[in-house]
């Protein structure tokens, strides 16, 4: 098994490689530039042999895909030979092929050693006359789409290497920073005869005129304006209204006291659904997410829970409730909810059918909850078979209904009449239809028929409330003659 010796080439400027890379460069063989794309290897040509692996570029469509290639390959070589690997920069910076190789190479038992040069980011704070020391990101241009943005600090942005990519980058960071921001192309740092910086504002970045290539970097400086676009945000602002100099209200507030809001936005929101007002879904989805930074904060200063917790515990739901996505198993999609269920009562560690039933919340709307109730049983055969089955045991607690009725027996009349709405939702189950949804229809064409029917009687110069209740149903008739929905 050989070793791999990973050096690095500096920014560019044949001064600033260190002397125990050139040393190791000159008394080795077995030698591999990731790229001749260096201004250093000119001279290194005329002093050392060596091998290119640029040829991998041409080979794939993606970056990810030619780190990855090129890493196996430095890889199968050390495990017959001695390698050196020689990358620009400093080894340990911004350099995607070294970290797959160590990764790699504590799997196959490989020798790591590292020698490095000065980085390009050392030699970008120079060339910008900027302390490091105040704060910096280092991103990478091909990741910065799933990267977080702090606009509280600097950041250096590197492989900006075309007008396209500059492009992408000024989308992302235009949801962040005002348009007129400016930010620093830098080309060539730290190498003397290559060196240039021009401030540009954001909405520029990509202009023809501009001058990418390999050695382009960004640099972004802190915004003084800030824009809040993260859920970080809204946790410092809850952070900053619940201590000591923040709001009285919000200081008192409990889990308890909050446990209504979180019901009252929900509503909200399915309004805004139902209304298409996407304005309105933007508030009240705001809203929504306020509770549960909120309960959120309120558990970490008890020590219980934080915001990641809670963040964590719903993605490994979703990972562990979704294995034909994460994990590659095979699932009969017509049976989806079976499977969900089962995984749910493993969560649980559930072993009867019925504690799933008991573990309903009791705070949901009754038609809601029986849905669901219903469904679960359901999903293990106890179910109707067809409708008319259904539609004949509503009858069935109809009659009976109407028996207690007339017997005046208040408490049967209640239990019967939760029989036959029970019943009636399992008809609208069966038939795929929301209860839910499907009264709230109704309460809404009751309302609008309502209306329309005062509204009529005002015009006609008559008092609604003293219309006798025939003349009422006139105008109900007229309502839906007129398809008042």
């Amino acid at each position: 098994m050989g070793k791999i010796t990973i050096l690095g080439l500096g920014p560019g400027e044949y001064s600033l490689i260190s002397q125990g890379v050139l040393d190791k460069l000159k008394s080795s063989s077995n030698i591999y530039f990731r790229t001749e794309k260096h201004p250093v290897v000119e001279i290194l040509r005329e002093e050392i042999e060596f091998s290119s692996l640029d040829y991998f570029y041409d080979d794939e469509e993606d970056f990810e895909s030619v780190y990855q290639n090129i890493s196996n390959y430095i890889i199968n070589l050390a495990k017959d030979k001695d390698i050196v690997y020689a990358v620009p920069g400093h080894p340990r910076v911004a350099e995607k092929t070294v970290s797959i190789i160590c990764d790699l190479s504590e799997k196959e038992g490989i020798e790591i050693e590292t020698i490095p040069s000065m980085s390009f980011v050392d030699a970008m704070f120079d060339y910008l006359e900027v302390d490091p020391a105040n704060g910096f990101k280092l991103l990478d241009a091909f990741e910065i789409e799933n990267s977080y943005i702090d606009t509280n600090t600097s950041m250096i942005i590197t492989q900006v290497y075309d007008e396209f990519i500059a492009s992408n980058i000024k989308l992302k960071l235009m949801e962040y920073y005002d348009y007129d921001h400016k930010v620093c192309i830098v080309n060539g740092a730290g190498v003397k005869n290559l060196e240039s910086k021009v401030y540009v504002p954001l909405y520029e970045l990509d202009r023809k005129e501009n001058r990418f290539d390999y050695l382009t970097s960004l640099y972004i400086p802190k915004s003084i304006n800030k824009k809040y676009t993260e859920v970080y945000d809204l946790e410092k602002i809850i952070e900053t209204l619940r201590d000591e100099n923040g709001c009285e209200w919000d200081k008192k507030q409990t889990h308890k006291s909050l446990k209504k809001n979180i019901i009252e936005e929900a509503y909200e929101l399915c309004s805004a659904i139902d209304n298409d007002d996407i304005d309105e879904m933007i508030e009240e989805l705001g809203d929504i997410l306020l509770q549960v930074v909120f309960h959120s904060q309120i558990g970490k200063e008890s020590g219980y829970f934080d915001l990641k917790e809670v963040v964590s515990g719903i993605c490994n739901k979703l990972i562990n409730r979704h294995p034909h996505v994460f994990k590659n198993v095979d699932i009969d999609m017509d049976k989806f909810e079976e499977v969900w269920e089962d995984i749910k009562k493993k969560e649980k560690n559930e072993e009867y059918i019925y504690e799933s039933l008991e573990r309903i919340p009791k705070y949901l709307p009754a038609l809601i909850k029986s849905s669901k109730i219903q469904k679960k049983a359901g999903l293990v055969g106890f179910d109707w078979d067809n409708i008319n089955d259904i539609t004949k045991k509503i009858e069935e607690e109809y009659k009976e209904l109407l028996d207690e009725c007339q017997v005046g027996n208040i408490k049967y009349i209640e239990e019967e009449l939760g029989d036959l709405l029970f019943s009636v939702v399992n008809l609208a189950r069966f038939l795929k239809v929301d209860p839910e949804e499907a009264l709230n229809l109704t309460n809404k064409k009751f309302v609008n028929r309502f209306k329309f029917m005062e509204e009529k009687a005002s015009s006609m110069g008559v008092d609604f409330k003293s219309l006798p209740l025939n003349k009422m149903d006139e105008l109900w008739e007229m309502a839906k003659k007129n398809n008042i929905k």
